[in-house]
């Protein structure tokens, strides 16, 4: 009787054994084929991925190459913008020179200045002058009232008006004074070598007035 049931307990012990490595085994080709599963869908989606990456690519090449023609097209652009003056032969400037100098020549040098202009620069007063008397200043004169208003910098007062410093009556025979000098005395050949050397020249050369009758006052 004790072998009898020894045999059952034995053969239940396999049958379980059998039915754990049965449902191993199934577990595991589950396992498997869900594995396989995803493999094969992120293989399927592989070209897509590649798809995408070759695409992207292919815009940032494009986009450089759009960039690059757009700078290319602009230092063309620069390098045939460049400024009239590096065009103009000296020949040309010492001509235009000349005829500036003959027009301020004809020009004539006021001789009644009784008013008494206020003024805080130099280059504030030569501005109240053109406007007062209706005619341009010279070139060489635009030029001095700036390098006056430089050499203020740094003194003790040079955020004085210069009016309370030197009276407007003396500020203003000064420019005339050096105006008369650069309307007369002043070479066509020296203002054409600047005009060359600085191509900001012109923002210093006043607008011509051609009723030369009606300068003066």
């Amino acid at each position: 009787m004790a072998q009898q049931d020894q045999r059952k307990v034995a053969y239940a012990i396999g049958r379980m054994n059998k039915n754990i490595e049965s449902n191993a085994t199934k577990l595991n080709d589950g396992n498997n084929s869900g594995h396989e599963q995803e493999i094969s869908a992120m293989e399927r989606a592989a070209p897509f991925a590649e798809q995408v990456d070759i695409s992207s690519g292919d815009s940032s090449s494009s986009d450089a190459d759009d960039r690059k023609t757009e700078n290319k097209q602009l230092k063309n652009n620069i390098t045939t913008g460049q400024p009239v003056n590096e065009l103009i032969s000296e020949d040309s400037m010492i001509r235009r020179a000349r005829m500036y100098q003959e027009y301020m020549q004809l020009v004539p040098i006021p001789t009644h200045r009784g008013s008494i202009i206020p003024f805080t620069s130099w280059a504030g007063l030569a501005a109240s002058i053109k406007q007062l008397y209706g005619q341009p200043l010279h070139y060489l004169t635009n030029v001095h009232m700036k390098q006056w208003d430089q050499m203020r910098f740094g003194t003790n007062d040079d955020d004085v008006p210069l009016d309370t410093i030197i009276h407007p009556s003396k500020a203003e025979a000064s420019i005339w004074l050096i105006e008369e000098v650069h309307r007369r005395a002043s070479s066509h050949h020296y203002i054409a070598q600047l005009w060359l050397a600085d191509p900001m020249y012109h923002a210093y050369v006043d607008p011509i007035f051609p009723k030369l009758q009606n300068s003066s006052k």
